[in-house]
């Protein structure tokens, strides 16, 4: 049996926590708290303090866990606790928030800074109206063109596995050439 440990990160409210509540197969181990700031509270009810966590069985051979990283600033210290040992990660962004587009991309300096490890950044909210295009997007996180960048629905069982598993097969890849 073989696990795999995969870190979901990204700014406050990018949906990091539904995108693991959706695929789990397990009820997901969660720190949410109320939060108590007017303007947080304006965007979502609670929040992330120290982890998520869910577990997928991919088949016999394969389980994937799936550790949530708090979006906020203040819960950064988790981060690096969270990303010890993980084989690959991925970056929620809010398409439909540009303002978090900047802390989206310092996170992704940040957990590459961590560990060299395969990594896929999802555009989460894609099926909303003011959700950015996503060519547009990548220009504006200045990411290259070899980044997988996925649309992604993090309600949609179906689009959160195929983020999952463009990042399974970048790891999977990875360790098959030794890297």
């Amino acid at each position: 049996m073989q696990t795999v440990k995969m870190v979901v990160t990204g700014p406050f409210s990018a949906g990091k926590t539904e995108f693991i509540q959706s695929v789990s197969e397990i009820d997901v181990v969660s720190t949410e708290r109320k939060i108590s700031s007017a303007a947080e509270r304006s965007v979502k009810e609670s929040t992330t303090v120290a982890m998520d966590f869910g577990r997928i069985t991919v088949d016999e051979d394969l389980v994937l866990y799936l550790f949530g990283t708090p979006g906020q600033k203040r819960f950064d210290f988790m981060w690096e606790i969270l990303s010890e040992g993980m084989l690959g990660f991925i970056v929620m962004v809010d398409s439909t928030r540009p303002e978090t587009f900047r802390e989206a991309r310092s996170i992704l300096e940040t957990f590459r800074a961590y560990a060299p490890t395969p990594y896929v950044v999802a555009a989460n909210k894609q099926d909303k109206e003011d959700a950015w295009d996503l060519e547009d997007m990548r220009h504006a996180l200045r990411l290259d063109s070899k980044v997988k960048f996925l649309p992604c629905v993090a309600t949609d069982k179906a689009t959160v596995k195929s983020v999952l598993l463009e990042l399974l097969y970048s790891i999977l890849a990875e360790m098959e050439s030794g890297g």
